[in-house]
């Protein structure tokens, strides 16, 4: 059986761990299929849409091992990898929100909690986030793009938290 755990109250994210995937309960999914900056191949996300939520199961290789980086969701369901990923846009923000879950009016539907990489430079993340849904209203993400930056987000500075680079990048499908 997994076990929640909360990052805070307000952040509208859970970090999941161990267990049973929710995927394997659920039939609406969608995936992102990750590019690195050469346009290579580097990982997939699968996503799973719960209740008042969703379920981002990612595994993502060739990340600089050991360290925390931003993940986002943003704007546009683009990945051109000559452009640095920039064709994605920013970050998801539907509701014109501050960057960050430590803002005053924040945080940006797109913000997800920092995730970290592993020894082997390869991130692998269970998050829960009540900030998004799937494909219903204006919080749908299906057609937007995650991205790996290259730091970790410092979860108050616009527009982005100091994140960093986008090292990789997949279209929501």
């Amino acid at each position: 059986m997994w076990k929640p755990f909360a990052l805070a109250a307000a952040t509208g994210a859970l970090v999941l761990l161990g267990g049973p995937s929710l995927a394997q309960q659920a039939t609406d999914t969608a995936r992102a299929d990750f590019v690195d900056r050469s346009g290579k191949e580097t990982g997939r996300a699968q996503l799973t849409a719960g209740r008042g939520g969703v379920l981002f199961e990612v595994e993502i290789s060739g990340l600089p091992p050991r360290k925390w980086v931003a993940l986002h969701v943003h704007e546009t369901g683009t990945c051109d990898h000559a452009s640095g990923h920039e064709s994605a846009g920013g970050h998801f923000n539907p509701d014109n929100k501050e960057h960050g879950f430590a803002a005053a009016n924040g945080p940006h539907a797109g913000d997800l909690p920092n995730q970290y990489v592993a020894e082997d430079g390869i991130l692998r993340a269970q998050v829960y986030s009540t900030l998004v849904t799937l494909d219903q209203g204006d919080r749908g993400i299906r057609g937007r793009a995650l991205i790996v930056h290259a730091n970790s987000d410092d979860y108050r500075s616009d527009p982005a938290g100091g994140a960093g680079e986008r090292l990789a990048c997949g279209v929501i499908r």
